[in-house]
């Protein structure tokens, strides 16, 4: 991920936690349901300074369909233990609210 991306998921981190955090490392993940793909890209991760909850978490962004960028920040915090659950815990959430 270039230095651009890196910056911008601290950024929503800072927005979103109010922490500092750095980069640690890029992880590949690829989440499917039923034979649809529903995320194949790389998730972020950040080691968090000063969280009160959390020493880590995961994040990504992306573009869909003309909108706005999103950002998904999630904390590593019982049961999210790595970049593969942090996908499917954001992926849960969106469809919780696209449903209200």
């Amino acid at each position: 991920m270039d230095d651009a991306g890196v910056e911008a998921l601290r950024a929503e981190i800072k927005y979103m936690y109010g922490c500092d955090s750095s980069w640690v490392e890029s992880v590949a993940v690829h989440e499917e349901h039923e034979g649809r793909v529903l995320w194949d890209g790389q998730v972020q991760r950040f080691a968090l300074v000063g969280h009160p909850r959390a020493t880590e978490c995961f994040a990504w962004s992306y573009l869909a369909d003309g909108k706005p960028r999103r950002f998904h920040v999630v904390l590593r915090v019982p049961p999210v233990d790595g970049p593969e659950i942090a996908v499917r815990t954001a992926l849960r959430a969106e469809a919780r609210r696209t449903q209200s």
